[in-house]
């Protein structure tokens, strides 16, 4: 078996996110890179200066997509034909909309960030210093005008994107869950649902304001760290951790009988 069982998210990898996180952020830039225009270039893991009024620190990103100084934007860029996710959008209360400017450099090459993609790890999420430090991160791409990507592909911990959970709509509250910020819309945010029992959607992603949306296919590249990463081993005789709820959890069971009935 090269493909996991599940149409979408595998709730069994999530044990080993460690090793799926990083070749996924790797095949996220690939993809992101063949689709960008000729002076944006998304990067992996690269560290930004942010300089404030009275500190300096570095943040890191998972992936984001930096703007060349050189003014080469092709004329004519059209849209991907690839079906893409309807959001959820929601408007924030005006207490959230942000005034002040913060400029976000990349020291190693001069470049400015456009927008951010977080893929969520159980750091981000679950109490400690590596979660408060998330959140400082998350408030100053959001101050700092960038755009921000966060995909978040793992059960445990709390609810931590850039939205409070108390806004979120009832028909959203998925086990997995996309956000999206423009920077260009500081008073909504875009809420993609991702359910256990369906493939992981297309998103788009927000770069500059000149720029056309692209489409960023979360499934594909999901299938290809369970290829690549060998994971057809998997014991999903395993209880889950967290575990499912009762309803989710009858239909992975369901779902692994009918896989092995089927191999």
């Amino acid at each position: 078996m090269t493909k996991s069982p599940f149409p979408g998210m595998d709730p069994y990898l999530e044990q080993f996110w460690g090793d799926v996180h990083s070749r996924f952020v790797v095949y996220m830039a690939d993809q992101i890179n063949d689709q960008l225009p000729g002076d944006l270039q998304a990067r992996v893991e690269e560290g930004l200066m942010v300089d404030a009024e009275d500190y300096s620190r570095r943040v890191y990103p998972d992936v984001h997509v930096a703007e060349r100084p050189e003014p080469s934007f092709p004329a004519g860029l059209t849209q991907s034909n690839v079906a893409v996710a309807e959001p959820c959008v929601v408007a924030l209360p005006s207490e959230l909309r942000t005034e002040r400017h913060i400029e976000i450099i990349d020291r190693n090459s001069g470049n400015r960030v456009v927008t951010a993609i977080e893929l969520l790890s159980p750091a981000n999420k679950c109490k400690g210093p590596a979660r408060e430090a998330y959140l400082r991160k998350q408030r100053e791409y959001i101050d700092g005008g960038v755009n921000l990507v966060e995909i978040d592909l793992i059960r445990q911990g709390t609810f931590v994107v850039a939205i409070p959970e108390i806004l979120v709509p009832r028909h959203c509250r998925t086990p997995y869950i996309i956000c999206i910020r423009r920077a260009n819309r500081q008073s909504e945010a875009e809420l993609i649902r991702v359910p256990l029992q369906e493939a992981l959607p297309n998103i788009a992603i927000p770069l500059r304001t000149t720029d056309a949306d692209i489409v960023l296919q979360l499934q594909p590249l999901l299938d290809e760290c369970y290829r690549r990463g060998r994971y057809a081993s998997l014991d999903y005789t395993r209880p889950l951790t967290p575990s499912l709820d009762s309803s989710h959890q009858t239909w992975t069971d369901q779902l692994i009988v009918s896989s092995k009935a089927s191999s």
